[in-house]
């Protein structure tokens, strides 16, 4: 990040200091900004967050022997020279308030949608990093914890900051925008992930335009053409608007779009530009939008055409259980898509599977769709009844809260089994899925299933997911 004295961060959150070394000497924070001990480095300041279950003051002196110089508190401590402050996570925002304002040359990017935001960033932050310094979020961190933990990561020779913005009410998306004002703004969909806690699709409409809102008028909102009610957020917005989609209006639109059997898509981007054919390397025919997306913004950043092309073309998963694809030795196919689901993320998934699985045996391991209010049953049951539209060989449904799922009436050829959990699933797979067979696993993230994708894969498991899980941040829609 840029560098901090705790002097400057005192002043910057209105605390006071406490436990300078007897030099006098305050310390300087050159490392990164963390929540999780584990994660401290030499120069770190740790945030000593407390949350339901966890105090973060409890592992100040675990930052402190992984190199942490400074900590962000509450009330004092003796392992480590400290700002208390009486809000830590007020503070923790002012702290990266502090370091954008230092950042001289830096074009904020912020991405919303109910669904599609991190693969979106990822795609984003690849292209945009292959022309300059880039900061996007590492897996999900979309929320009020994870955008600052973001934002701190600036330094002096950042050109281009990617905020993922999720939201779990109205007036969440608002409270980010205050912590990295965009100059760009995306808004990909608006779909019915949380509704359960949202009250209404209307409601996430109008927490997903505060992205748009937040503009100034020189800036730029880059909208889905194909999503009305997205459409529509050009009237709440004084920034130039640019339309991206399929829509014969769309200022950057796809054409000729085509899947292979190896479920990525080929298509013609019509652009003020110039026109350009893009293969993808991401698995999945509704990556087609978030590439049109990301085309917009890398035009807007003075990208040229032929290297955003380039750069999109070539970009490969970043996060994990995002419709991660393993070829196994032994010929089977294994899709890790579990880290979220929503009703529209499973019918993209479903679509993709369908693709993926022509000659071929296919499976849908499918999980709960948590936080879907009243229409749960029915939009499980849905989701049911799309894999037998598209023709899944083996409807594998996982839980309780999914067993709608498996209550539908049979039609065509799927073999539909319920069973109660992930131990479960996993026994019928390795007893029945055979060469050359797709499996597609799906569901919300506490489901588990992403665990039995990379069971069930060559996946190197060694790879962290690492959402800080000492007072853990949450993922938001």
């Amino acid at each position: 990040m840029i560098a901090l004295s705790l002097a400057q961060i005192a002043a910057a959150t209105g605390g006071t200091v406490h436990g300078a070394p007897a030099s006098g000497e305050l310390p300087v924070v050159t490392g990164s900004v963390v929540t999780d001990s584990r994660e401290a480095e030499p120069g770190s300041l740790y945030v000593a967050r407390i949350g339901e279950s966890m105090d973060g003051h409890r592992f100040v002196a675990a930052a402190r022997d992984n190199g942490a110089v400074a900590a962000l508190t509450s009330r004092t401590v003796e392992e480590l020279p400290c700002v208390v402050v009486d809000d830590v996570q007020a503070a923790f925002v002012a702290i990266s308030r502090a370091v954008l304002d230092r950042a001289t040359d830096l074009t904020v990017i912020g991405i919303t949608g109910s669904s599609g935001k991190t693969s979106t960033k990822d795609l984003l932050g690849s292209v945009l990093g292959a022309a300059a310094p880039t900061i996007a979020p590492v897996g999900s961190y979309n929320s009020e914890v994870g955008v600052p933990l973001t934002v701190t990561r600036v330094t002096e020779a950042t050109r281009f900051l990617v905020v993922e913005m999720g939201a779990r009410g109205v007036g969440h998306i608002d409270y980010l925008t205050k912590i990295a004002p965009p100059q760009i703004g995306v808004v990909l969909n608006v779909g019915t992930a949380h509704v359960g806690e949202f009250g209404s699709r209307e409601a996430i409409a109008r927490a997903k335009a505060e992205l748009v809102e937040a503009l100034p008028s020189d800036g730029v909102a880059i909208l889905n053409a194909d999503d009305p009610v997205v459409r529509a957020m050009s009237d709440r917005t004084d920034a130039r608007v640019v339309l991206v989609g399929e829509a014969a209006d769309a200022s950057i639109r796809a054409e000729d779009i085509t899947v292979g059997s190896d479920g990525r898509a080929t298509f013609r981007a019509i652009t003020p530009d110039g026109e350009t054919t893009i293969a993808l390397r991401l698995v999945g025919r509704h990556h087609v939008g978030n590439a049109l997306a990301v085309l917009a913004v890398a035009l807007e950043c003075g990208i040229p055409l032929e290297a955003a092309t380039t750069s999109i073309a070539e970009a490969g998963i970043v996060s994990r259980w995002r419709m991660d694809v393993t070829d196994r030795p032994d010929g089977v196919t294994i899709v890790n898509d579990a880290y979220n689901a929503n009703p529209d993320s499973m019918r993209a998934a479903l679509a993709a599977l369908e693709s993926m699985g022509e000659g071929r045996r296919t499976w849908a391991v499918l999980g709960s769709m948590l936080e879907l209010g009243d229409e749960s049953d029915s939009d499980h049951a849905e989701v049911g009844a799309e894999a037998q539209r598209r023709g899944v060989g083996e409807l594998v449904v996982v839980g309780e809260t999914a067993r709608p799922m498996a209550d539908i009436t049979p039609v065509g050829g799927t073999r539909i089994r319920w069973v109660a959990d992930a131990d479960a699933a996993e026994a019928l797979l390795r007893a029945e899925v055979a060469p050359p067979d797709v499996v597609l696993f799906k569901s919300s993230r506490d489901a588990g299933l992403r665990w039995l994708g990379d069971k069930l894969s060559t996946v190197d498991q060694t790879r962290p997911d690492r959402t800080p899980d000492r007072t853990t941040q949450e993922d938001s829609q």
